[in-house]
């Protein structure tokens, strides 16, 4: 595996900020010290340098990617044509199961790495990673039943980035636990298979390093029964009781039909209804919802997982933004099929899906904050920790989460002469994929002056991958 053999990153105990974006907003002379696991200790305002190194630009809170499926890609801009039936997420899909077949282990790694990297490099320092690739190409488990888990971990510490780890349980490829299909044979698990590789991973996750943990996902409503989910739920609070919990759901009208046809109840009611919902789980996407189900959503303190760029991509169609956040619901951002990796694009696209529909401008405004970039990145960097297990904050750099600091270019065209709010109005709607300088993860350098530290060797491996890959279609 890659991570173990591979150096560049530089780790610090400190950092001072001309300005840095707290809690409480924006600081001057800000002075962050970090421990040996690269967790914030002290955040000192009006401070002095006093030898820590000094950041090149305004600094703000790292972005958690709240969900990441990273095989996926490899496979990017391979479906943006035209088949001969009507395409949708469901064809899609179809084609997805193709591609999978030919991943190995050692090309799950490469490509996990690369998008890491390209996540370090837009300004992600931490990712949920939702994964149900487990098993071989014949659908038999690997002799190590978390080989593909720990490629993943190992693709994240040669990144470099943050990792919460979501081994997924998948049974069934409908509701009602109807038999999966030849294209899913390497994601299905039973309960205690997958709390086996959940088990393994928190072993293997460590205590050394900030911004660590396992926990679980269920793949959807329709690939586990009600007690699959019961059961996989108790073993994973036995193994740990606060570990998170995530879910795919409501993506799909099908989805929610069928859900409907099956139990009475649309897929967040009835999950609402049965399960202990409640601020560990993260119910991603949650696209085809009523008034009801947001404002169970929002009072259950769930986080909603929202992937803008993925969910465009696919025709999903959009999240109820307006009402969930006027009830005070909490949200995160992630990249899920990374046809984009860009914190930045998707809470644009978050904020322009909103006006398209309302037909105004300036929409989801964030309580008190007329900023409205400025209001949408804290409150996604606030709901991603809190879907990765990490310390919640305020949506500001504060003492005891990990030291996961963005370092963005003043000197960028787009961010020129933009200060505090300003800037971050410029960088959520205005920057071009070059805004971010320098980039902390858990208190190491992972980019400077945007340019991945492991740069050259990620992409070499990514390239030995591909080709390979392409050479078995």
């Amino acid at each position: 595996m890659m991570g173990a053999a591979m150096d560049g990153m530089d780790g610090m105990n400190g950092l001072f900020c001309e300005r840095a974006l707290l809690p409480d907003g924006w600081a001057s002379n800000v002075a962050l010290r970090f421990d040996a696991r690269g967790t914030l200790t002290a955040v000192e305002r009006d401070a002095e340098a006093n030898g820590l190194p000094q950041a090149a630009g305004p600094v703000i809170p790292g972005m958690p990617n709240l969900h990441s499926h990273a095989f996926q890609r490899a496979m990017a801009g391979l479906t943006e044509y035209a088949g001969a039936s009507e395409d949708s997420f469901w064809t899609w899909r179809d084609a997805m199961y193709g591609f999978v077949r030919r991943m190995t282990p050692e090309a799950a790694e490469a490509v996990a790495a690369l998008l890491y990297m390209e996540m370090a490099k837009q300004g992600y320092t931490a990712v949920a990673e939702f994964h149900y690739l487990h098993h071989d190409t014949d659908g038999r488990p690997y002799a190590d039943r978390a080989e593909m888990s720990r490629r993943i971990l190992a693709a994240a510490d040669t990144a470099g980035i943050g990792l919460t780890h979501l081994p997924v349980l998948y049974a069934h490829s409908g509701f009602g636990g109807k038999p999966p299909s030849d294209g899913q044979k390497r994601f299905i698990n039973d309960v205690d298979g997958l709390l086996s590789i959940v088990a393994a991973m928190q072993t293997a996750m460590g205590t050394e390093r900030a911004g660590r943990r396992a926990g679980l996902a269920l793949h959807s409503l329709r690939a586990v029964t009600p007690e699959e989910m019961r059961d996989a739920l108790a073993g994973l609070d036995a193994l740990d009781p606060g570990a998170p919990i995530h879910i795919h759901i409501a993506e799909q009208t099908a989805e929610v039909d069928d859900c409907v046809a099956w139990s009475g109840k649309r897929p967040v009611e009835w999950l609402l209804e049965n399960a202990p919902v409640g601020p560990r789980w993260c119910l991603v996407h949650a696209t085809h919802v009523t008034p009801a189900e947001v404002d169970g959503m929002a009072a259950s303190g769930a986080v909603a997982g929202l992937c803008l760029t993925t969910e465009a991509n696919l025709g999903d169609g959009l999240f109820p933004a307006i009402p969930f956040l006027a009830q005070g619901g909490r949200f995160g951002v992630g990249s899920d099929s990374h046809i984009s990796v860009s914190a930045a694009e998707e809470l644009r696209l978050l904020e322009y899906g909103q006006r398209l529909v309302q037909r105004r401008r300036n929409v989801l405004r964030i309580g008190d904050c007329p900023s409205i970039g400025g209001g949408l990145y804290r409150a996604a960097v606030a709901g991603g920790a809190q879907a990765l297990g990490q310390p919640v904050t305020g949506g500001g750099i504060q003492v005891g989460q990990p030291a996961d600091l963005v370092v963005l270019d003043a000197d960028n065209p787009k961010l020129l002469s933009r200060t505090d709010d300003s800037l971050l109005d410029a960088y959520v709607f205005a920057s071009d994929g070059h805004a971010v300088r320098d980039v902390v993860a858990a208190g190491r350098t992972v980019v400077r002056e945007g340019r991945h530290v492991r740069e050259d060797a990620i992409r070499a491996a990514y390239r030995r991958a591909i080709e390979g890959l392409r050479r078995d279609t």
